[in-house]
């Protein structure tokens, strides 16, 4: 039976270490953050099932993906309650989800390049796998998890909150992982007003397309809010119909 030594030295032959890779935006990032990462845990990090299978059966990086998982729910959670003390749980709850998803970690890990060091089986290399956004959230989790293996559980969190404090930020300045078209609707109601409607009105080019977006609430229209989609659009609308709602009701603005 193979040992997991030997496992892990199979997961690194004829391969470049990435510990070696002094270009790597991902390890610079830790330099400069004073984080140190132990090159067989950041090497499992990288090693895909796929990978895994096609070498004997090596060990995975899945089970730093749960533990980077939860330590990514930890460091989220822990800025949302200290940032944003007037957040009800509700929101909170929806702007971690948004930030947490497979499309926000994918996206962390593409301005890290993560993807071109993941470790992949032939197969999955063939379909465009170093690229798949669902491969690169389930590897940065695993990364998050070898620090935090590496460096103990303040560092992995200290790590979460380098990398997506900023996207918590920007979340609740746009409004990601909040339904603000059912809050308007609740908010009508509330007021005794007719349901929301939309007006939308396309411009551009297909491929940079563009939309504008009213809601007509009360008889008029409010908002003006242009957007990549119909969705994006109305949303915005409904978030700028619900600004004007309050400044002329004067009521909360919902938890949305």
């Amino acid at each position: 039976m193979t040992d997991c030594s030997d496992q892990e030295q199979g997961a690194q032959a004829g391969r470049r270490g990435p510990a070696e890779d002094a270009s790597w935006p991902f390890l610079t990032l830790l330099e400069e953050l004073g984080i140190e990462i132990d090159p067989q845990l950041l090497q499992l990090a990288l090693t895909h099932r796929s990978y895994a299978f096609e070498n004997g059966g090596i060990p995975t990086n899945e089970r730093l993906e749960f533990l980077g998982d939860a330590v990514l729910e930890v460091g989220v959670t822990e800025y949302l309650y200290n940032a944003y003390p007037a957040f009800a749980e509700g929101r909170m709850a929806k702007l971690r989800a948004a930030v947490v998803s497979t499309v926000s970690l994918g996206g962390v890990a593409r301005s890290l390049q993560i993807g071109p060091r993941v470790l992949l089986g032939r197969g999955e290399e063939l379909t465009g796998g170093h690229d798949k956004t669902h491969l690169l959230a389930d590897t940065t989790e695993a990364l998050l998890g070898a620090v935090t293996l590496s460096a103990g559980l303040a560092e992995g969190v200290r790590l979460v909150h380098h990398l997506f404090d900023p996207r918590i930020d920007e979340a609740v300045r746009s409004g990601a992982g909040t339904d603000w078209k059912t809050a308007l609707q609740e908010m009508c109601a509330e007021l005794r007003l007719d349901s929301p409607q939309y007006r939308i009105e396309g411009s551009g080019p297909d491929h940079d397309r563009r939309y504008l977006a009213r809601a007509v609430v009360g008889g008029r229209e409010r908002g003006g809010y242009v957007g990549h989609n119909k969705k994006e659009a109305e949303l915005g609308a409904a978030r700028l119909a619900i600004d004007e709602l309050v400044a002329e009701h004067h009521i909360p603005v919902p938890d949305a």
